[in-house]
């Protein structure tokens, strides 16, 4: 497999941690990745696909836990929900560094 086809699919992962700092960055960067490089490695389409549907299925998550504040269980679950983003992220970024395609749990494959 490419060199360039599995660092791109590798991108469309880290990405999304861009959300650590700019807000929607989650979902922005991967997108940004996806539609600039899905025709050219059919990797970067599945893995940049992949890494849309799992930052949606997150933020919408972190919406419900921050509703869930009134009732202070959103105040455990949002902070597990940012760290369980991160570790997946990076558990994904590795895999698709060797080109191997990664699928996040709990995933709501939106984008198809």
């Amino acid at each position: 497999m490419q060199t360039e086809a599995r660092q791109w699919a590798m991108f469309a992962h880290l990405s999304a941690l861009a959300g650590v700092i700019i807000p929607f960055g989650n979902i922005i960067g991967p997108l940004i990745i996806w539609q600039m490089k899905k025709e050219q490695f059919p990797l970067v389409d599945d893995q940049g696909k992949e890494s849309l549907n799992f930052q949606i299925t997150m933020t919408i998550y972190l919406i419900v836990a921050l509703i869930l504040c009134a009732v202070f269980i959103g105040f455990i679950l949002a902070p597990l929900l940012g760290i369980a983003d991160i570790i997946f992220v990076v558990l994904a970024s590795i895999e698709a560094n060797k080109g191997i395609p990664y699928r996040y749990p709990f995933t709501i494959r939106l984008v198809k």
